[in-house]
Protein backbone atom coordinates (compact mmCIF):
# COMPACT_ATOMS: atom_id res chain seq x y z
CA UNK A 1 0.00 0.00 0.00
CA UNK A 2 2.76 2.42 0.59
CA UNK A 3 4.59 1.37 -2.58
CA UNK A 4 1.15 2.66 -4.72
CA UNK A 5 1.02 5.72 -2.76
CA UNK A 6 4.67 6.03 -3.32
CA UNK A 7 3.91 5.45 -6.99
CA UNK A 8 1.26 8.19 -6.78
CA UNK A 9 3.00 10.50 -5.53
CA UNK A 10 6.29 10.43 -7.63
CA UNK A 11 3.58 10.19 -10.79
CA UNK A 12 2.33 13.89 -9.85
CA UNK A 13 5.66 14.86 -9.13
CA UNK A 14 6.87 13.62 -12.74
CA UNK A 15 3.61 15.84 -14.16
CA UNK A 16 4.82 18.78 -12.14
CA UNK A 17 8.31 18.85 -13.00
CA UNK A 18 7.88 19.06 -16.96
CA UNK A 19 4.49 21.49 -15.90
CA UNK A 20 5.06 23.00 -19.83
CA UNK A 21 4.71 19.29 -21.64
CA UNK A 22 1.92 18.23 -19.49
CA UNK A 23 0.37 21.18 -20.38
CA UNK A 24 0.79 20.68 -24.25
CA UNK A 25 0.52 16.89 -23.93
CA UNK A 26 -3.19 17.61 -22.43
CA UNK A 27 -4.38 20.25 -25.30
CA UNK A 28 -6.05 18.02 -27.61
CA UNK A 29 -7.76 16.47 -24.79
CA UNK A 30 -8.90 20.01 -23.27
CA UNK A 31 -9.94 21.01 -27.22
CA UNK A 32 -11.23 18.08 -27.70
CA UNK A 33 -13.70 18.17 -24.55
CA UNK A 34 -14.52 22.42 -25.48
CA UNK A 35 -15.01 21.16 -28.95
CA UNK A 36 -18.02 18.56 -27.82
CA UNK A 37 -19.71 21.19 -25.55
CA UNK A 38 -19.14 24.32 -27.26
CA UNK A 39 -20.69 21.91 -30.49
CA UNK A 40 -23.52 20.39 -28.48
CA UNK A 41 -24.75 23.57 -26.80
CA UNK A 42 -24.98 25.42 -30.56
CA UNK A 43 -26.91 22.31 -31.54
CA UNK A 44 -29.39 22.40 -28.76
CA UNK A 45 -29.59 26.29 -29.41
CA UNK A 46 -31.08 26.08 -32.28
CA UNK A 47 -33.09 23.04 -31.59
CA UNK A 48 -34.91 24.95 -28.91
CA UNK A 49 -35.40 28.18 -31.39
CA UNK A 50 -36.93 25.92 -33.73
CA UNK A 51 -39.13 24.52 -31.68
CA UNK A 52 -39.97 27.40 -30.22
CA UNK A 53 -40.81 29.20 -33.51
CA UNK A 54 -43.16 26.13 -34.76
CA UNK A 55 -44.87 26.42 -31.38
CA UNK A 56 -45.27 29.74 -31.56
CA UNK A 57 -48.31 27.98 -34.40
CA UNK A 58 -49.65 26.43 -31.88
CA UNK A 59 -48.77 22.33 -31.14
CA UNK A 60 -52.50 21.60 -31.59
CA UNK A 61 -53.26 23.45 -35.10
CA UNK A 62 -53.63 22.38 -38.30
CA UNK A 63 -53.29 25.50 -40.60
CA UNK A 64 -55.06 25.37 -44.32
CA UNK A 65 -53.61 28.05 -46.50
CA UNK A 66 -54.72 29.42 -50.00
CA UNK A 67 -51.69 29.28 -52.37
CA UNK A 68 -51.56 30.35 -55.89
CA UNK A 69 -51.47 27.08 -58.50
CA UNK A 70 -48.13 27.52 -60.76
CA UNK A 71 -48.75 29.06 -64.05
CA UNK A 72 -47.14 30.90 -66.62
CA UNK A 73 -47.52 34.52 -66.28
CA UNK A 74 -45.52 35.45 -69.77
CA UNK A 75 -46.48 35.37 -73.45
CA UNK A 76 -43.20 36.06 -75.43
CA UNK A 77 -42.35 38.99 -73.53
CA UNK A 78 -45.41 40.79 -72.83
CA UNK A 79 -46.48 40.20 -69.18
CA UNK A 80 -50.36 39.45 -69.09
CA UNK A 81 -53.15 41.05 -66.97
CA UNK A 82 -55.66 38.82 -65.08
CA UNK A 83 -57.43 38.37 -61.93
CA UNK A 84 -56.75 34.29 -60.76
CA UNK A 85 -59.41 32.52 -58.95
CA UNK A 86 -57.86 30.01 -56.23
CA UNK A 87 -57.74 28.55 -53.11
CA UNK A 88 -60.65 27.87 -50.01
CA UNK A 89 -63.95 28.87 -50.57
CA UNK A 90 -66.86 29.54 -48.14
CA UNK A 91 -67.86 26.10 -48.99
CA UNK A 92 -64.75 24.16 -47.37
CA UNK A 93 -65.37 26.22 -44.65
CA UNK A 94 -68.85 24.87 -44.05
CA UNK A 95 -67.68 21.28 -45.10
CA UNK A 96 -65.06 21.62 -41.99
CA UNK A 97 -67.28 23.04 -39.58
CA UNK A 98 -69.66 20.24 -39.75
CA UNK A 99 -67.62 17.17 -40.38
CA UNK A 100 -64.35 18.37 -38.08
CA UNK A 101 -64.87 17.91 -34.76
CA UNK A 102 -62.10 20.62 -33.68
CA UNK A 103 -62.14 23.00 -31.08
CA UNK A 104 -62.42 25.88 -33.11
CA UNK A 105 -62.08 26.33 -36.72
CA UNK A 106 -60.84 29.95 -37.73
CA UNK A 107 -61.12 32.24 -40.59
CA UNK A 108 -58.23 34.53 -42.42
CA UNK A 109 -58.99 36.65 -45.45
CA UNK A 110 -56.03 38.60 -46.91
CA UNK A 111 -57.17 41.89 -48.35
CA UNK A 112 -55.93 45.08 -49.32
CA UNK A 113 -52.85 45.92 -51.53
CA UNK A 114 -51.52 48.78 -49.59
CA UNK A 115 -50.86 50.07 -46.05
CA UNK A 116 -49.65 53.78 -45.44
CA UNK A 117 -49.76 56.84 -43.12
CA UNK A 118 -48.20 59.58 -44.16
CA UNK A 119 -45.81 59.26 -46.68
CA UNK A 120 -44.91 55.93 -45.26
CA UNK A 121 -46.19 52.81 -46.99
CA UNK A 122 -45.92 49.16 -47.43
CA UNK A 123 -47.22 46.04 -49.35
CA UNK A 124 -50.53 44.48 -47.59
CA UNK A 125 -50.44 42.07 -44.81
CA UNK A 126 -53.84 42.51 -43.60
CA UNK A 127 -56.06 40.02 -43.10
CA UNK A 128 -59.92 39.57 -41.93
CA UNK A 129 -60.68 37.52 -39.33
CA UNK A 130 -62.55 36.45 -35.94
CA UNK A 131 -61.57 37.39 -32.25
CA UNK A 132 -60.68 33.50 -31.56
CA UNK A 133 -57.27 33.68 -33.58
CA UNK A 134 -55.71 35.64 -30.67
CA UNK A 135 -56.31 31.80 -28.60
CA UNK A 136 -55.39 29.21 -31.65
CA UNK A 137 -52.27 31.65 -32.67
CA UNK A 138 -51.12 32.39 -28.97
CA UNK A 139 -50.74 35.98 -30.30
CA UNK A 140 -50.62 38.44 -27.15
CA UNK A 141 -51.66 42.51 -27.20
CA UNK A 142 -49.22 45.04 -25.90
CA UNK A 143 -50.21 46.72 -22.76
CA UNK A 144 -53.04 49.31 -23.29
CA UNK A 145 -54.69 47.65 -26.55
CA UNK A 146 -57.16 45.21 -26.87
CA UNK A 147 -58.03 42.24 -29.82
CA UNK A 148 -60.42 42.12 -32.14
CA UNK A 149 -64.25 41.30 -30.43
CA UNK A 150 -67.15 40.19 -31.45
CA UNK A 151 -69.04 43.95 -31.21
CA UNK A 152 -66.46 44.98 -34.26
CA UNK A 153 -67.74 41.90 -36.17
CA UNK A 154 -71.52 42.80 -35.30
CA UNK A 155 -70.81 46.53 -36.21
CA UNK A 156 -68.42 45.94 -39.30
CA UNK A 157 -66.12 48.29 -37.63
CA UNK A 158 -63.41 49.90 -39.04
CA UNK A 159 -60.67 48.86 -36.49
CA UNK A 160 -57.25 46.96 -36.47
CA UNK A 161 -54.66 45.13 -34.67
CA UNK A 162 -51.36 45.72 -35.85
CA UNK A 163 -47.99 43.76 -35.66
CA UNK A 164 -45.03 44.76 -33.92
CA UNK A 165 -43.08 45.58 -37.48
CA UNK A 166 -45.70 48.08 -38.43
CA UNK A 167 -46.02 49.57 -35.34
CA UNK A 168 -42.02 50.06 -35.69
CA UNK A 169 -42.65 51.66 -39.28
CA UNK A 170 -45.50 53.87 -38.90
CA UNK A 171 -45.16 54.69 -35.12
CA UNK A 172 -42.03 54.66 -34.27
CA UNK A 173 -41.98 57.61 -31.20
CA UNK A 174 -46.09 57.56 -30.57
CA UNK A 175 -48.04 55.00 -29.28
CA UNK A 176 -50.07 53.82 -32.00
CA UNK A 177 -53.34 52.57 -30.14
CA UNK A 178 -56.00 55.52 -31.39
CA UNK A 179 -54.38 56.41 -34.52
CA UNK A 180 -54.99 55.70 -37.94
CA UNK A 181 -53.67 54.38 -40.64
CA UNK A 182 -54.76 53.35 -44.60
CA UNK A 183 -55.41 50.22 -46.44
CA UNK A 184 -55.71 50.67 -49.72
CA UNK A 185 -57.93 53.91 -49.58
CA UNK A 186 -59.74 53.20 -46.37
CA UNK A 187 -59.13 54.85 -42.92
CA UNK A 188 -58.85 51.92 -40.24
CA UNK A 189 -58.40 52.75 -36.21
CA UNK A 190 -54.99 51.60 -34.16
CA UNK A 191 -57.15 49.47 -31.44
CA UNK A 192 -53.95 47.12 -30.08
CA UNK A 193 -50.41 45.92 -30.87
CA UNK A 194 -49.41 42.57 -31.07
CA UNK A 195 -46.16 41.50 -29.26
CA UNK A 196 -43.08 40.25 -31.34
CA UNK A 197 -43.59 36.86 -32.67
CA UNK A 198 -40.59 34.58 -33.06
CA UNK A 199 -41.64 32.67 -36.64
CA UNK A 200 -40.27 35.79 -38.20
CA UNK A 201 -37.73 36.24 -41.00
CA UNK A 202 -35.89 32.81 -42.66
CA UNK A 203 -37.01 29.53 -42.06
CA UNK A 204 -39.99 30.91 -39.74
CA UNK A 205 -41.32 33.44 -42.74
CA UNK A 206 -40.61 29.99 -45.41
CA UNK A 207 -42.71 28.19 -42.89
CA UNK A 208 -45.93 30.56 -43.06
CA UNK A 209 -45.12 32.42 -46.29
CA UNK A 210 -44.56 35.54 -44.70
CA UNK A 211 -43.23 37.47 -41.51
CA UNK A 212 -45.97 37.41 -38.91
CA UNK A 213 -44.76 40.77 -37.43
CA UNK A 214 -45.96 42.47 -40.20
CA UNK A 215 -49.42 41.65 -39.83
CA UNK A 216 -52.35 43.55 -39.73
CA UNK A 217 -55.71 42.15 -38.84
CA UNK A 218 -59.15 43.51 -38.74
CA UNK A 219 -62.95 42.04 -38.77
CA UNK A 220 -63.60 39.70 -41.38
CA UNK A 221 -66.94 40.86 -41.66
CA UNK A 222 -65.45 44.68 -42.58
CA UNK A 223 -62.92 42.75 -45.28
CA UNK A 224 -66.00 40.99 -46.91
CA UNK A 225 -67.69 44.46 -46.93
CA UNK A 226 -64.91 46.79 -47.84
CA UNK A 227 -62.89 44.80 -50.19
CA UNK A 228 -64.64 42.23 -51.37
CA UNK A 229 -62.90 38.87 -52.78
CA UNK A 230 -60.54 40.52 -55.57
CA UNK A 231 -57.32 41.79 -54.17
CA UNK A 232 -55.51 43.84 -57.13
CA UNK A 233 -51.73 44.05 -57.43
CA UNK A 234 -49.83 46.80 -58.91
CA UNK A 235 -46.69 45.84 -60.41
CA UNK A 236 -44.49 48.12 -63.16
CA UNK A 237 -47.67 49.79 -64.63
CA UNK A 238 -49.56 46.56 -65.11
CA UNK A 239 -51.54 44.89 -62.94
CA UNK A 240 -52.50 41.00 -61.44
CA UNK A 241 -55.67 40.58 -59.50
CA UNK A 242 -56.32 37.51 -56.77
CA UNK A 243 -60.15 36.63 -56.17
CA UNK A 244 -59.23 34.04 -52.72
CA UNK A 245 -62.31 33.97 -50.74
CA UNK A 246 -60.30 32.70 -47.95
CA UNK A 247 -56.62 32.81 -47.22
CA UNK A 248 -55.66 30.88 -44.29
CA UNK A 249 -58.20 28.59 -41.45
CA UNK A 250 -56.42 27.73 -38.15
CA UNK A 251 -58.19 24.75 -37.10
CA UNK A 252 -57.54 23.46 -33.37
CA UNK A 253 -57.21 20.05 -32.24
CA UNK A 254 -58.87 18.67 -28.67
CA UNK A 255 -54.89 17.78 -28.08
CA UNK A 256 -51.88 16.57 -29.90
CA UNK A 257 -52.37 13.26 -30.12
CA UNK A 258 -55.50 13.98 -32.04
CA UNK A 259 -53.45 16.44 -34.88
CA UNK A 260 -51.95 13.88 -37.21
CA UNK A 261 -55.43 12.27 -37.69
CA UNK A 262 -57.73 15.59 -37.61
CA UNK A 263 -55.10 16.54 -40.38
CA UNK A 264 -55.36 13.01 -42.35
CA UNK A 265 -59.43 14.01 -42.16
CA UNK A 266 -58.97 17.38 -43.27
CA UNK A 267 -57.18 16.44 -46.06
CA UNK A 268 -59.89 14.27 -47.62
CA UNK A 269 -62.78 16.55 -46.20
CA UNK A 270 -60.51 19.50 -48.69
CA UNK A 271 -59.84 17.39 -51.81
CA UNK A 272 -63.56 17.89 -51.87
CA UNK A 273 -63.22 20.93 -53.23
CA UNK A 274 -60.01 20.86 -54.42
CA UNK A 275 -59.22 17.64 -55.79
CA UNK A 276 -55.60 18.03 -57.47
CA UNK A 277 -54.89 20.19 -54.29
CA UNK A 278 -52.41 22.32 -56.17
CA UNK A 279 -54.30 25.62 -54.90
CA UNK A 280 -54.26 24.23 -50.85
CA UNK A 281 -51.84 23.53 -48.37
CA UNK A 282 -52.13 22.16 -45.16
CA UNK A 283 -49.20 22.94 -42.48
CA UNK A 284 -48.66 20.63 -39.27
CA UNK A 285 -46.89 22.18 -36.56
CA UNK A 286 -46.82 19.13 -34.53
CA UNK A 287 -45.23 16.96 -37.45
CA UNK A 288 -42.85 19.90 -37.83
CA UNK A 289 -41.47 19.32 -34.30
CA UNK A 290 -41.22 16.04 -34.43
CA UNK A 291 -39.54 16.61 -37.64
CA UNK A 292 -37.00 19.39 -35.77
CA UNK A 293 -36.69 17.12 -32.75
CA UNK A 294 -35.50 13.93 -34.76
CA UNK A 295 -33.06 16.31 -37.29
CA UNK A 296 -31.48 17.71 -34.37
CA UNK A 297 -30.64 14.40 -32.36
CA UNK A 298 -29.40 13.20 -35.38
CA UNK A 299 -26.94 16.52 -36.17
CA UNK A 300 -26.30 16.47 -32.10
CA UNK A 301 -24.79 13.04 -32.85
CA UNK A 302 -22.94 13.82 -36.11
CA UNK A 303 -21.33 17.04 -34.54
CA UNK A 304 -20.47 15.18 -31.49
CA UNK A 305 -18.62 12.42 -33.40
CA UNK A 306 -16.67 14.98 -35.69
CA UNK A 307 -15.43 17.02 -32.29
CA UNK A 308 -14.70 13.41 -30.43
CA UNK A 309 -12.41 12.77 -33.49
CA UNK A 310 -10.19 16.12 -31.01
CA UNK A 311 -10.43 13.68 -28.58
CA UNK A 312 -9.12 10.87 -30.37
CA UNK A 313 -5.73 12.61 -31.67
CA UNK A 314 -5.84 14.29 -27.88
CA UNK A 315 -5.08 10.52 -26.81
CA UNK A 316 -2.90 9.41 -29.22
CA UNK A 317 -0.47 12.62 -28.19
CA UNK A 318 -0.47 11.07 -24.97
CA UNK A 319 0.45 7.94 -25.42
CA UNK A 320 3.55 9.26 -28.18
CA UNK A 321 4.79 11.26 -25.05
CA UNK A 322 4.17 8.19 -22.53
CA UNK A 323 6.28 5.92 -24.63
CA UNK A 324 9.15 8.93 -25.13
CA UNK A 325 8.79 9.21 -21.72
CA UNK A 326 9.17 5.70 -20.96
CA UNK A 327 12.64 5.88 -22.70
CA UNK A 328 13.84 9.41 -21.28
CA UNK A 329 13.27 7.49 -17.88
CA UNK A 330 14.83 4.19 -18.09
CA UNK A 331 17.47 4.92 -15.68
CA UNK A 332 14.95 6.10 -13.45
CA UNK A 333 12.59 2.57 -13.26
CA UNK A 334 15.43 0.24 -13.02
CA UNK A 335 16.46 2.17 -9.75
CA UNK A 336 13.04 1.64 -8.43
CA UNK A 337 12.76 -1.91 -9.73
CA UNK A 338 16.01 -2.35 -8.16
CA UNK A 339 15.30 -0.78 -4.47
CA UNK A 340 11.89 -2.91 -4.34
CA UNK A 341 9.30 -1.31 -7.18
CA UNK A 342 7.35 -4.18 -8.64
CA UNK A 343 6.14 -4.03 -12.17
CA UNK A 344 2.49 -3.19 -10.42
CA UNK A 345 3.85 -0.05 -9.22
CA UNK A 346 5.58 1.10 -12.53
CA UNK A 347 2.63 0.16 -14.28
CA UNK A 348 0.65 2.58 -11.85
CA UNK A 349 3.15 5.14 -11.93
CA UNK A 350 2.52 5.54 -15.60
CA UNK A 351 -1.26 4.99 -15.22
CA UNK A 352 -1.49 8.06 -12.51
CA UNK A 353 0.26 10.41 -14.98
CA UNK A 354 -1.81 9.73 -18.25
CA UNK A 355 -5.14 9.81 -16.08
CA UNK A 356 -3.94 12.64 -14.30
CA UNK A 357 -3.18 14.82 -17.65
CA UNK A 358 -6.41 13.26 -19.07
CA UNK A 359 -8.62 14.64 -16.16
CA UNK A 360 -6.84 17.78 -16.15
CA UNK A 361 -7.57 18.44 -19.36
CA UNK A 362 -11.02 17.21 -19.53
CA UNK A 363 -11.87 19.88 -16.29
CA UNK A 364 -9.68 22.98 -18.32
CA UNK A 365 -11.70 21.31 -20.97
CA UNK A 366 -15.21 22.02 -19.47
CA UNK A 367 -14.60 25.17 -18.19
CA UNK A 368 -13.18 26.44 -21.99
CA UNK A 369 -16.22 25.06 -23.41
CA UNK A 370 -18.44 26.60 -21.06
CA UNK A 371 -17.28 29.79 -21.74
CA UNK A 372 -16.88 30.04 -25.61
CA UNK A 373 -20.65 28.53 -25.44
CA UNK A 374 -21.57 31.34 -23.34
CA UNK A 375 -19.40 34.27 -24.76
CA UNK A 376 -20.71 33.13 -28.66
CA UNK A 377 -24.23 34.45 -27.63
CA UNK A 378 -22.82 38.12 -27.57
CA UNK A 379 -19.90 37.78 -29.47
CA UNK A 380 -21.02 35.90 -32.57
CA UNK A 381 -23.09 38.95 -33.70
CA UNK A 382 -20.37 41.26 -33.49
CA UNK A 383 -17.73 38.87 -35.17
CA UNK A 384 -20.57 38.51 -38.19
CA UNK A 385 -21.07 42.47 -38.44
CA UNK A 386 -17.45 42.54 -38.79
CA UNK A 387 -16.95 40.03 -41.58
CA UNK A 388 -20.19 41.36 -43.40
CA UNK A 389 -22.70 38.51 -42.88
CA UNK A 390 -24.97 40.80 -41.31
CA UNK A 391 -25.60 44.42 -41.59
CA UNK A 392 -24.92 46.59 -38.89
CA UNK A 393 -28.60 47.13 -38.42
CA UNK A 394 -29.10 43.53 -37.95
CA UNK A 395 -26.10 43.27 -35.84
CA UNK A 396 -29.33 42.25 -32.88
CA UNK A 397 -29.45 38.66 -34.35
CA UNK A 398 -28.09 36.14 -31.49
CA UNK A 399 -26.56 33.05 -32.20
CA UNK A 400 -28.87 30.99 -29.43
CA UNK A 401 -26.58 27.79 -27.01
CA UNK A 402 -27.67 26.04 -24.78
CA UNK A 403 -25.01 24.03 -22.30
CA UNK A 404 -26.30 20.63 -21.40
CA UNK A 405 -25.34 18.35 -18.46
CA UNK A 406 -25.25 14.87 -20.73
CA UNK A 407 -22.14 17.00 -22.83
CA UNK A 408 -20.42 18.01 -20.49
CA UNK A 409 -20.15 14.45 -18.24
CA UNK A 410 -19.86 12.39 -21.21
CA UNK A 411 -17.03 14.38 -22.50
CA UNK A 412 -15.30 14.40 -18.99
CA UNK A 413 -15.78 10.69 -19.09
CA UNK A 414 -14.71 9.97 -22.71
CA UNK A 415 -11.66 12.08 -22.21
CA UNK A 416 -10.29 10.56 -18.68
CA UNK A 417 -11.26 7.11 -20.39
CA UNK A 418 -9.44 8.01 -23.51
CA UNK A 419 -6.33 9.10 -21.62
CA UNK A 420 -6.07 5.90 -19.82
CA UNK A 421 -6.97 3.47 -22.41
CA UNK A 422 -3.89 4.99 -24.45
CA UNK A 423 -1.61 5.00 -21.27
CA UNK A 424 -2.31 1.69 -21.13
CA UNK A 425 0.55 0.31 -23.55
CA UNK A 426 3.36 3.28 -22.35
CA UNK A 427 3.04 2.00 -18.51
CA UNK A 428 3.15 -1.79 -20.14
CA UNK A 429 6.17 -1.15 -21.86
CA UNK A 430 7.61 0.75 -18.47
CA UNK A 431 6.94 -2.31 -15.84
CA UNK A 432 9.04 -5.10 -18.66
CA UNK A 433 12.09 -2.73 -17.89
CA UNK A 434 14.61 -4.98 -17.02
CA UNK A 435 15.55 -3.76 -14.14
CA UNK A 436 19.65 -4.37 -14.79
CA UNK A 437 19.46 -3.04 -18.25
CA UNK A 438 17.51 -0.32 -17.37
CA UNK A 439 20.38 0.61 -14.42
CA UNK A 440 22.82 0.19 -17.54
CA UNK A 441 20.62 2.80 -19.53
CA UNK A 442 22.56 6.53 -20.12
Amino acid sequence: MNISLESIKLGLKSLRLHALRSVLTSLGIVLGVASVIVMVSIGEGNKQSALRAIQSLGATNIIIRSQRPPESQQVGSVRRSFVAKFGMTKKDLQRLGKFVPADTIVPLKAVGSEISKGASRTTSQTFGTIPELKDSANLRIQEGGRYLVEGDLERRAPVAVIGSEIEKLFFPLSDPVGQQLRIDSRIFTVVGVLEPVGLAGGAGSALVGRDLNKDVHIPITTARLEFGDIVVRRQSGSFSGEEVELSEIYVTAPSTDEVVSMAEHILSIMKVGHPDMRDVEIIVPWELLENVRRTTATMNILLTAIAAISLLVGGIGIMNIMLASVVERTREIGIRRAVGASRSDIAIQFLIETGSLSATGGLLGIILGIGISLGLVDFFPWVASLLGWVSAEDVGIRLETQITLWSIVVSFIVAAGTGLVFGIYPAIMASKQDPIVALRHD
